[in-house]
C-alpha cells in the first residue's frame, strides 16, 4: 500500500480514520510497504570491516577485539537493529541530513533510534533541521526563489553576475512556510564561503564526505518522521533545537514550542517509551519532566556547557549544576559529547588501555546518570589530527580504525547506553558482535 504523510491538520483523524489522511501533494514524503520493508533488513555494507583492519593492535585488549570483530565478520549473517545505534540525523556520512533517504539509510545501517532535530517555520509548524538557520548550508535554497525571503539572501552583482556574500547568507525555517520548505531539496551539509558564485557556493561538501546521493534529498517535517518511524518499528529522538529568532514567535513561546513537540507523539499514539526527547535548554528537560511526566522520564540533557566560560569538565567544582543537582532536578539521562568522557593515557602499555573514562565519566555513573554521547563517524580522518570529537584522546589515536578502540571504551568502561553516529553501520556492527553487560 502506498503511504502518504498526513498533514498536521489531518494529524489528529489519522488513528480513527488512516484514509482521510491521505494528502496527494507531491511534496509531501511518501513510501511503501515494500520500501519500508527493504529498509528494515539491516546490511552494514563494507565500511565496518575497513575499520576493523585498519585498527591498531599496541595492546592485548586491541588484539583480543580486533579478532573477535573480524571473525564476527566473518561468521555472522542476521544483522539485526540495536538501541546502541542512534541514527544522527539519518546518516550524513553519505547521505543529505534530516532527509528521507538519510533516515532510509540509517534504519538500514541498524540503527535502533533515529533523530529529528526539531525546529519550526514561519508558520510555526514543526520541521527537521539541524538548525533553524541552516537552510543556506543543508539545502538549496539559494537557487530557488525562496532565496528572496531569506534573512540575508544572496547578492549577486549586476555588471559582473558575481556573488558577493557568500560568507553572510543566511536562511533560515521561520523565513518560509512548512509548503515552501517542503519544495526544497536537502543537501550535504556545507558551503563554499568565498564562493563567487551560486554554483560555487554549493559545491561546498567536505572531500571526506560524499555528493554521490545528494541527488535527492527529501525534506521532512517532524510530523512526517513520527509517521516514518513509527512504520519503521524504531525508537525516536527528537532535539528541540535553540530559536534564533525572539520568542514568543507568532505567539509561540518557548513552552508552547516545548509542549507542542511532545503533543506531535501524543496525536500520532507514539509510546512514551518509544520517545528519547532532548534539548540542549535544561529548562526544556525540566518542562518535560513537570508537565509531560511519561516522556520527560526518559528526556535526555544534551551537555553543551564545554562552552561555557570557567567550565571545565576535568574539574567538578566547575559544573553548575552538579551531577547530583541534575539527578535531583529528576535528570535520567545527560548526553554530553564523546571528548567529554574519555582520558588519554599516553603512557599505556601491552596490558592497557590507551583510552580511559574521564572524570566527568566517573562521576556522572556516581549520581546514577545513565549517558548517551555524540558523534561517532563526524569528524574527518584521524590520521590528520585536528578532529573536535576525539580532541581529549587524539595523543593517542593512530588512526580511522581506533575509532572501534573509542567506541569499544565507551561501551564497555563508561557504559554508554547510546552513542549518535553518522554511520549506524559502524556501531550496528560493533553491537551484534561484543557482548556487552
Amino acid at each position: 500500500m502506498h503511504k502518504t504523510l498526513p498533514t498536521l491538520a489531518c494529524l489528529g483523524l489519522l488513528a480513527a480514520a488512516p484514509a482521510l489522511a491521505q494528502n496527494t501533494d507531491e511534496n509531501v514524503p511518501a513510501w511503501s510497504d515494500a520500501l519500508l520493508e527493504a529498509a528494515s533488513q539491516v546490511t552494514l555494507g563494507p565500511r565496518p570491516l575497513f575499520l576493523v583492519n585498519d585498527m591498531s593492535e599496541e595492546t592485548e585488549r586491541e588484539r583480543e577485539l580486533k579478532a573477535e570483530l573480524l571473525e564476527c565478520a566473518a561468521q555472522h549473517t542476521d544483522w539485526q537493529p540495536d538501541d546502541l545505534v542512534i541514527s544522527h540525523r539519518g546518516a550524513p556520512l553519505q547521505f543529505p541530513e534530516h532527509t528521507l533517504e538519510s533516515y532510509l539509510a540509517g534504519v538500514q545501517g541498524g540503527a535502533g533510534i533515529v533523530e529529528c532535530d526539531v525546529t519550526f517555520t514561519g508558520d510555526n509548524e514543526l520541521v527537521c533541521r539541524h538548525a533553524q538557520c541552516d537552510l543556506h548550508y543543508t539545502t538549496n535554497i539559494v537557487e530557488t526563489k525562496l532565496a528572496e525571503k531569506c534573512s540575508v539572501p544572496p547578492e549577486i552583482d549586476p555588471d559582473s553576475g558575481e556573488l558577493t556574500n557568500a560568507a553572510e547568507i543566511r536562511c533560515c525555517t521561520s523565513d518560509i512556510t512548512l509548503a515552501e520548505f517542503r519544495t526544497l531539496r536537502g543537501t550535504m551539509e556545507g558551503a563554499n564561503r568565498e564562493a563567487r558564485s551560486i554554483e560555487e557556493y554549493l559545491a561546498g561538501t567536505p572531500a571526506w564526505r560524499t555528493d554521490l546521493y545528494a541527488t535527492r534529498g527529501t525534506l521532512m517535517s517532524h510530523a512526517d518522521t513520527v509517521a516514518l518511524f513509527k512504520d519503521l518499528g524504531v525508537k525516536m529522538t527528537p532535539e528541540l533545537k535553540e530559536p534564533e529568532v525572539e520568542m514568543p514567535f507568532n505567539g509561540m513561546s518557548q513552552e508552547d514550542y516545548a509542549q507542542k513537540l511532545i503533543d506531535e507523539y501524543k496525536m500520532a499514539d507514539v509510546p512514551p517509551s518509544d520517545v528519547f526527547a532532548q534539548s540542549f535548554n535544561l529548562d526544556d528537560v525540566l518542562y518535560w519532566i513537570e508537565h509531560e511526566p511519561e516522556f520527560g522520564e526518559q528526556a535526555v540533557y544534551l551537555d553543551g556547557r564545554y562552552g561555557d566560560e570557567g567550565f571545565d569538565h576535568t574539574d567538578p567544582e566547575t559544573w553548575s549544576p552538579s551531577m547530583e543537582e541534575l539527578a535531583e532536578r529528576g535528570v535520567r539521562i545527560l548526553a554530553p559529547p564523546t571528548w567529554m568522557l574519555l582520558a588519554a593515557n599516553p603512557e599505556f602499555t601491552e596490558n592497557e588501555s590507551r583510552i580511559v573514562p574521564s572524570t566527568y565519566a566517573e562521576r556522572a555513573q556516581e549520581a546514577g546518570l545513565q549517558l548517551i554521547t555524540w558523534t561517532l563517524e563526524r569528524s574527518g580522518p584521524l590520521a590528520e589530527g585536528g578532529q573536535w570529537y576525539h580532541q581529549t584522546t587524539e595523543e593517542v589515536i593512530r588512526r580511522e580504525g581506533d575509532k572501534l578502540i573509542t567506541l569499544d571504551t565507551l561501551v564497555q568502561d563508561v557504559g554508554i547506553i547510546g552513542i549518535f553516529t553518522d554511520w549506524p553501520a559502524t556501531v550496528s556492527f560493533y553491537a551484534n558482535c561484543i557482548q556487552r553487560d
